[in-house]
């Protein structure tokens, strides 16, 4: 079995941001040489999330209102009493979950219809970084 590791690395504009990195892990997966095996793709930050589904603006909306309604920002968590006040952007890594696992079949992502990878920002302006790790023959 081979492995190939790669980070891709972020520095978003805006505290939240959902990010389409379909096309970066691709090209890891391609320049791996794995023909058949699995990517692993996760987040390395405890405020940001790796998910996949539809590229579609309207569903974007949707889930950063659904990930607000969930886990609106208020100022009264406990964990702002440490000085930060990013604790909702902890429970909506949580909802979101930081990794995802894609199979790859000849040498391709091998996905479902519609099926795109996200890297979901959650504290953003700074910078984070994504492991993509691909594992196979």
């Amino acid at each position: 079995m081979k492995f190939a590791t790669e980070y891709l690395w972020f520095c978003t504009e805006h505290q939240r941001e959902y990010i389409n990195i379909t096309d970066e892990v691709q090209e890891i997966v391609r320049k791996s040489g794995i023909k058949e095996g699995m990517v692993l793709v996760s987040a390395m930050h405890i405020t940001a999330g790796v998910y996949v589904n539809d590229a579609e603006n309207g569903l974007i909306s949707d889930i950063d209102k659904w990930l607000e309604e969930l886990a609106p920002f208020d100022i009264n968590y406990n964990h702002h009493r440490t000085g930060e006040t990013n604790g909702d952007s902890h429970l909506k890594s949580l909802l979101i979950g930081h990794e995802v696992i894609v199979p790859i079949t000849s040498g391709r992502l091998d996905f479902g219809t519609w099926q795109q990878i996200y890297y979901a920002e959650f504290d953003g302006q700074r910078k984070k970084r994504v492991i993509v790790k691909v594992m196979g023959e």
